[in-house]
């Protein structure tokens, strides 16, 4: 909400005095007879050579023809000498990249040093692109006015200029930020200068820079926003600033405290800008000592507590800025701290992004009806909206959003706001109740209501404002159908929200004419067809409706970046007119109804598919079909790929590895996808989601996985994907397009649903195919692997022994597989790991003991399947050290230790018998044994 202050319409009218001050003062009153001196033939020379230089695509200096070069346009000469005395050229594009805009380019021609009695020179708001600033400038002594900024200029900053001995005003301000001074010293020579501007220049390796310019006495205006500037000096030894009224280094990084700094001791002060510069600490007391201040900005900082009761001395103060700090206490105490002498200029209170507490006071000093600007978002404000606001007649600008405000808001609140332009009340809990029959006594430019009660009707006081660039009605509880007069009102709305409401109804047939460029419906209840989509559209979310039919032939909206229409009930195919969209960034047409194939855009438009600038792609839970769509072949900037719960098939394309360099999330589950899993697929450096399960893949595992950087490494990829699995459109701090892209993993023997968190997900999953081989050692090397699944194919050998050298694995499922051998030890180092499944293969031997593994969930069923397999967590024990069998393929020694066994039994068996049979049927043999038994027994008592 910056684009609102008032002060910068004030500085306009400010330089717009100053610079028709300069001017007029630029010639000398006329000669006495009244003669006027024609354009000098050598500075009209200068001046063609120096428009020879430039381009000049939009014709501005068509008037540059003629003897008379002081009857061009933007040159002004001496009525007593005829020199050039001004040269005003400014561009008309200083905050946008139009090239069409009418604008300057090209060189600055060395001619210029021919206009020695030049006193003023205005190139600024072009765009003289990679071209430095000429040092030669510092050649035209006779200056007193420079301005070169917001005009593309690259490089540094010429040490020369600071030879304008007479300069009074300098503006460099780099708004593309690629200027640049390492000592800025000889601008101390610049002893009458009254404005310096060097914005947005890199002065980063400048230390001294207060010492500088310190030694500028005439010095009224320094403005150094964005200078990456480090130092701030606690104090100066002697101040020469005595005539500074106005301070701006914001955007900078001091990292100090707000207290001590020198510019404390800047009394004179009128306006203070100090915002962004990682300032911290209690609000500094010194503040009641500028006495002359009228403009006070020290938002986005990190200052704590109350403001200071000595504010109250700040007299003259009109607007006050605290936004983005940790402004605590009631918020009655804060308006009881603020000056009353001053109440009576007050014009512009920010206090959001804080944490005031409790309720707003009951009632209002009289003093303050002058406001213009009232913020107070983002608090910890409770209870009701006070009737005082109502009475703000004067007030452009109201918010209150994302506080817990709760009660009624009716027409005592808003009827006397005659002067209202935004109002911003997102995220309360108070409800909007309006008579059917009221009109608004305003007609607003923005308007945000999201999260308030509105319904369930459509507001009908909505159809008097018809100048509204901005509404948001989201999650206001409506239930009802669009009226007609709704879409009329909003064909000139440019940014339209109204998702998580029961809204029903069609689409507009005139959707075309609409002047949007941002649209979100989502979560609603619209039905029929999409049609024709507006012109200037760039964002457009359909999601969760009730839409049918075909998409249509022709989108519209050449612009159009974001299309989200996932879970609605669209089918037909793909049109080929989505090959138009070329700066389509994200499109999601998941969970609908579409069949057929995808087209070729190459083969429908004939046109360079490189062009094509899409990151995210979810065609996902539909029925499409055919091979791997080949329009994607050089979508070099794709992230995010999701076909998976289609028809697709057909073998992986060896180009996914080479074309599609950014790719790191890949996924094709479900699809009837066969042949080999191609090596050129390991290619994809930046790789770090893979899911091929459920298709009819076959071969075995490239071993060359591990050149997948996004598997081996880990680390902070947050930033690396910021708006592609989650992308939003902003007004301010109000959502208009909130999208999460979600994905269904397979992990922990379970599907679960991901979202943001999704970028840390590490995933192979390659299960329900027909891979065969044995699992590469090279697996265990993707050590950021987080899930890692192959069930459910042929695969043979032993597990790898380098698995536990997954240390970031949390899930690993090795299950229904012909893997045999003994389990790897150091799978029990694994501390991260939450679910391990090895059931259903030919594994043998003591199952291993460690920390992490005896207390996993399902203990036997990990194991279950697997005959060779012994000890705890199973019931059977393992047979004594060397009687343990050592692998199950051999089957060959077995046989032979069964077959002793065998023998010996049946052996000794066979001696019992003849044993017995001796004493049953041979008498002495019967009489002599027992004889012998007595003896000895009798022996043996008797010892």
């Amino acid at each position: 909400m910056g684009m609102l202050k008032l002060s910068c319409i004030q500085i306009a009218i400010a330089l717009l005095f100053f610079t028709q001050h300069t001017k007029s003062s630029i010639d000398t009153p006329p000669h006495p007879n009244n003669s006027i001196k024609r354009c000098i033939a050598s500075e009209r020379t200068a001046l063609l050579s120096f428009r020879a230089g430039l381009s000049d695509p939009s014709d501005l200096l068509s008037s540059w023809k003629g003897d008379d070069c002081c009857q061009w346009k933007g040159v002004q000469c001496s009525n007593r000498t005829g020199n050039v005395v001004a040269l005003d050229l400014p561009g008309s594009d200083c905050y946008h990249d139009d090239v069409s805009a009418g604008v300057l380019g090209g060189n600055i021609n060395f001619s210029l040093i021919g206009l020695q009695h030049l006193r003023f020179l205005d190139l600024s708001c072009n765009r003289f692109n990679m071209v430095q600033i000429p040092e030669f400038l510092g050649s035209l002594h006779s200056l007193r006015y420079l301005d070169l900024s917001d005009s593309s200029f690259v490089g540094r900053i010429p040490s020369q200029l600071g030879n304008l001995s007479n300069l009074r005003y300098l503006n460099l301000n780099s708004y593309l930020g690629n200027t640049y001074s390492t000592d800025i010293t000889r601008l101390s020579q610049l002893t009458f200068l009254e404005h310096l501007e060097m914005s947005s220049v890199n002065l980063s390796t400048v230390t001294n820079w207060v010492s500088v310019l310190n030694i500028l006495p005439s010095l009224k205006v320094l403005l150094l926003y964005g200078c990456q500037l480090s130092t701030s000096p606690d104090s100066l030894p002697h101040s020469n600033l005595t005539s500074l009224e106005t301070l701006s280094i914001e955007g900078n990084s001091f990292h100090k405290p707000i207290t001590p700094n020198w510019f404390w001791d800047s009394t004179r002060l009128k306006k203070l800008i100090i915002s962004s510069n990682k300032f911290y600490g209690p609000f500094p007391y010194e503040i009641g000592n500028m006495t002359s201040m009228v403009y006070l900005d020290l938002s986005d900082n990190n200052l704590v507590g109350m403001i200071p009761t000595n504010m109250k001395s700040l007299c003259n103060l009109e607007e006050l800025w605290l936004m983005g700090n940790n402004v605590n206490g009631s918020v009655t105490e804060f308006f009881n701290r603020l000056p009353s002498c001053s109440w009576q200029k007050f014009r512009a209170l920010y206090l959001s992004n804080n944490s005031l507490t409790g309720n707003l006071p009951t009632r209002l000093e009289p003093s303050l009806m002058n406001l213009i600007e009232l913020d107070l978002g983002v608090n910890k404000l409770t209870g009701h909206v006070p009737l005082w606001v109502g009475k703000l007649t004067k007030l452009r600008l109201l918010s209150l959003y994302s506080n817990n405000l709760d009660g009624v808001i009716h027409e005592g609140h808003l009827s006397g706001l005659v002067s209202l332009e935004f109002l911003f009340l997102t995220d309360n809990s108070f409800a909007i109740k309006l008579n059917s029959t009221w009109v608004p006594p305003w007609n607003l430019s923005l308007l945000e209501l999201g999260s308030c009660f509105l319904g369930p009707k459509f507001p009908i006081w909505l159809k008097t404002q018809t100048f509204l660039s901005i509404l948001d009605i989201s999650n206001t509880s409506i239930s009802d159908i669009v009226p007609d007069w709704f879409w009329i009102m909003a064909s000139t709305v440019d940014t339209l929200n109204m998702r998580n409401n029961r809204i029903s109804g069609f689409l507009p047939s005139t959707m075309e004419f609409m002047s949007a460029s941002i649209i979100d419906l989502s979560s609603n209840q619209f039905s029929g067809t999409i049609p024709k989509l507006p012109v200037n559209l760039i964002g457009l979310d359909l999601s969760r409706n009730k839409l049918y039919g075909p998409l249509p032939l022709d989108f519209g909206a050449p612009g159009l970046e974001t299309l989200i229409l996932y879970e609605n009930s669209i089918s037909g195919t793909i049109p080929p007119s989505l090959c138009k969209l070329r700066r389509l960034k994200l499109l999601d047409l998941s969970a609908n109804n579409l069949s057929g194939s995808i087209p070729d855009c190459r083969e429908n438009f004939n046109i360079n598919i490189s062009s094509l600038s899409i990151h995210t792609l979810s065609l996902k839970n539909n029925n499409l079909s055919g091979e791997f769509p080949v329009f994607l072949q050089n979508c070099q900037q794709l992230i995010s790929l999701d076909l998976s719960y289609n028809l697709f098939s057909g073998t992986l394309p060896t180009w996914i590895g080479e074309n599609l360099p950014s790719l790191a999330f890949l996924r094709l589950r479900y699809n009837m996808f066969y042949g080999r899993i191609p090596i050129e697929l390991t290619n994809l450096v930046k790789l770090q989601y893979l899911d091929l399960a459920y298709n009819k893949l076959s071969g075995s595992i490239p071993k060359s996985f591990n050149r997948c950087m996004g598997m081996t490494l880990t680390g902070d990829k947050a930033g690396e994907f910021k708006n592609v699995i989650h992308a939003e459109v902003s007004i301010d701090t109000d959502k208009m397009i909130d999208y999460t892209e979600y994905f269904m993993v397979v992990t922990k023997g379970q599907e679960r649903q991901y979202t943001r968190e999704i970028i840390y997900m590490v995933n192979l999953d390659l299960s329900c195919n027909n891979l065969t081989g044995e699992i590469p050692e090279e697996v265990g090397t993707l050590v950021a692997l987080k899930n890692l699944n192959l069930s459910w194919n042929g695969f043979i050998g032993k597990i790898p022994a380098n698995i536990g050298s997954l240390v970031q694995v949390e899930s690993l499922d090795v299950s229904h597989n012909e893997l045999s051998g003994e389990i790897p030890t150091s799978l029990s180092v694994l501390k991260y790991l939450s679910h391990l499944n090895l059931s259903y293969n030919n594994l043998v031997g003591k199952i291993p003991s460690g920390d992490q593994l005896q207390v996993l969930g399902n203990q036997e069923s990990m194991y279950i399947g697997n005959l060779g397999l012994c000890g705890p967590p199973l019931s059977n024990k393992c047979p004594e050290a060397g009687l343990i069998p050592t692998a199950a393929n051999d089957h060959e020694d077995a046989s032979d230790m069964v077959f002793y066994f065998v023998s010996m039994g049946s052996g000794y068996i066979t001696g019992l018998w003849v044993v017995f049979f001796a004493f049953l049927f041979w008498t002495k043999w019967r009489t002599f044994c027992f004889s012998l038994y007595d003896s000895l027994y009798d022996w043996i008592m008797c010892q």
